[in-house]
């Protein structure tokens, strides 16, 4: 095997892994974006008043 065909194989390779890291990322993302929007559609907010919090684990 001659030094160009090397070069070109490892080329190959790093293209590949370079597309395999970009997919990755835009699953990251759209997972991310995902999770993102069933946060704001919570019925109750994360940061409620004690007092409010309390009375709802008592109706519950």
């Amino acid at each position: 095997m001659g030094m160009k065909d090397q070069f070109q194989e490892k080329t190959e390779r790093m293209q590949q892994q370079g597309r395999q890291k970009a997919e990755q990322a835009r699953d990251r993302m759209q997972d991310r974006a995902g999770r993102r929007d069933d946060d704001e559609g919570m019925d109750q907010p994360l940061h409620q008043e004690p007092s409010e919090r309390s009375r709802r684990d008592r109706e519950a």
